[in-house]
């Protein structure tokens, strides 16, 4: 017997989101190609290594653009690939408009950039306007400079404080640790809000602003279609003298009118202003999206149309696997989307946090960086409820309406390598903290493409950083055409994706279980999420792709399954 389909739109918390942002081929509306995008992020150093020098490069993406296509993604975000010194993973930048040498030339960019718009993938660019690299022409000539000249200007120079002038020109605090100026030999200091070999721009300068518009213009011209903004909320500060106090870097105590002398300043929103005359400069015109680490009620402002027009939210990085955690970060954040007419961005993993399929196996409000220092010992990792958790977020994740940013390798489920020697540690935390702090590199380990080889198809040879031998049995080789892999999961969830999702809109329906999450897209198709243990009964309609094994009638535990309603006699 034929069973009815489920009551749609049937709960009062109801989400409403803009409608204007449909899916369409039409041309005309390929200038909204990112407000429901998949975009994958390549950190290129640990992506593909082509020239087998154990470094990933720009052509190793290029050549593992046929697996992004058959992935499903829209597009591609490459973390920072320009000259550096890597004082700080690449996001020390020594020069805008080129390319590290160590990963290739502008020619093998161009061709990465073909390779991608050939398989009709969208490529976005890392820029880092806070602070460039100390190598940095710029910076160079600073040095090189007198006080108050033109070079010294476009950086924060200032005399110390003290009799002598040997104390730092204010208590402002390095997110590296330590004060945030360090002292030149002629007596003067530089600010620099993260390492020292980053000293930090002033936005003040109409001379900074208009080389960052050339930047901008110089890679768009090159078919870049997007930006990610680092450390979105930081170019702005208050520089009038005496330099404001400011001991604490951020968090809850951010004042919410703009006034703080550091970060989420007001004047901020004038320099993305005028980025945003440039992005219009450009049919269809370039996107950009914010990393701000602003008070929540003002995250939006970056989203707005004028301006950037997407911020991400990294609210589900900071979520226990919980059906309440999820249900209120996708409320907040969808109705914080509206204010603005942006979409939402939805992220799990990153190149600077724990692998979620690792977050997901250890208890809630475990200290991740003294796991990490443990080896990964203590507490014991459970891999394998890890894995089925972070399967059924990302199956969630991708159900929701806007951006979902994809980290590399999440797709093969793989997990944070924890036991990295200290001798490979390359993340300056790990020198920065006395050795207190393993930092990133965990997540940054080089993919596994095959299940055998010195590094397992990154290369002809070793990898920069140790790849563990379980990297064998969850490779892209391994995983492909098993249907219980995770790739072939994301890769049907992306199939699908693209095929159900139409408007921005969600509603929540009541799923009488607090540890259920049930919610309807429009178009009759909808997500149900078990986050407890035990099975529950599975709502009416067609099974279209779940993060476990099915089981008919059932919702296993810590499961989510894609519905769509009984096909009509």
């Amino acid at each position: 017997m034929r069973r009815s389909p489920t009551t749609l739109f049937a709960s009062k918390d109801c989400v409403p989101v803009t409608d204007h942002a449909l899916l369409s081929t039409d041309p005309q509306l390929d200038a909204l190609w990112w407000r429901q995008a998949v975009v994958y992020q390549v950190y290129p150093r640990s992506f593909a290594d082509l020239n087998g020098d154990g470094i990933g490069d720009i052509a190793g993406v290029t050549s593992r653009m046929d697996y992004l296509a058959e992935l499903g993604v829209d597009a591609v975000w490459l973390s920072p690939f320009y000259p550096s010194a890597l004082a700080d993973g690449g996001y020390d930048v020594a020069d805008y408009r080129d390319v590290a040498p160590e990963l290739g030339t502008l020619a093998d960019f161009d061709a990465m950039v073909a390779a991608a718009k050939s398989h009709g993938i969208k490529v976005i660019v890392d820029i880092v306007p806070n602070h460039t690299s100390d190598l940095h022409a710029w910076f160079q000539e600073a040095l090189a400079s007198e006080r108050g000249s033109a070079a010294r200007a476009r950086y924060i120079f200032r005399d110390g404080t003290g009799p002598d002038g040997s104390e730092p020109p204010s208590d402002w605090i390095s997110h590296f640790g330590g004060p945030a100026w360090t002292r030149l030999p002629d007596g003067q200091w530089y600010c620099h809000l993260f390492a020292p070999e980053q000293p930090d721009l002033n936005w003040d300068n109409p001379e900074v602003r208009e080389d960052f518009k050339t930047t901008l213009r110089f890679w768009a011209d090159r078919g870049v279609d997007g930006y990610r903004v680092d450390v979105a909320h930081a170019l702005s500060k208050d520089l009038s003298e005496p330099l404001r106090s400011k001991p604490v870097l951020e968090g809850a105590d951010l004042p919410l009118d703009g006034t703080d002398p550091l970060y989420d300043r007001n004047e901020v929103h004038d320099i993305y202003a005028e980025w945003r005359e440039v992005f219009n400069e450009y049919d269809p015109p370039r996107t950009a999206v914010a990393e701000a680490y602003a008070a929540s009620e003002r995250r939006a402002l970056y989203a707005r149309p004028t301006g950037l027009g997407q911020a991400f939210n990294f609210d589900l990085l900071q979520a226990d696997f919980t059906a309440r955690d999820y249900h209120d970060v996708v409320t907040f954040c969808l109705n914080e989307a509206e204010k603005t007419g942006s979409s939402s961005t939805w992220v799990l993993s990153n190149h600077d946090v724990v692998r979620h399929a690792t977050r997901y196996g250890l208890p809630a409000g475990v200290d991740l960086d003294e796991w990490l220092m443990s080896d990964g010992t203590a507490p014991v990792l459970d891999a394998e409820a890890g894995l089925r958790r972070a399967r059924a977020a990302s199956l969630l994740m991708l159900a929701l309406p806007g951006s979902a940013y994809l980290y590399q390798g999440e797709e093969l489920g793989l997990h944070e390598v924890s036991d990295l020697p200290y001798a490979a540690l390359q993340d300056p935390i790990w020198l920065r903290t006395g050795n207190e702090k393993k930092g990133r590199d965990g997540c940054r380990v080089p993919l596994p493409w095959s299940s055998e080889g010195s590094s397992y198809g990154f290369g002809d040879g070793p990898a920069h950083l140790p790849q563990p031998t379980a990297f064998g049995a969850t490779s892209a080789q391994a995983q492909d055409g098993r249907p219980d892999s995770t790739l072939e999961l994301y890769r049907e969830a992306l199939r699908l994706r693209r095929q159900l999702q139409t408007v921005e809109d969600l509603a929540w329906v009541d799923s009488g279980h607090p540890d259920v999450l049930h919610f309807v897209r429009p178009g009759g198709w909808s997500c149900v999420t078990n986050f407890g243990t035990e099975p529950v009964a599975l709502p009416a309609g067609v099974v279209r792709v779940s993060s476990s094994e099915q089981v008919p009638g059932v919702l296993p535990g810590e499961t989510t399954v894609w519905l769509t309603a009984w096909p009509q006699d």
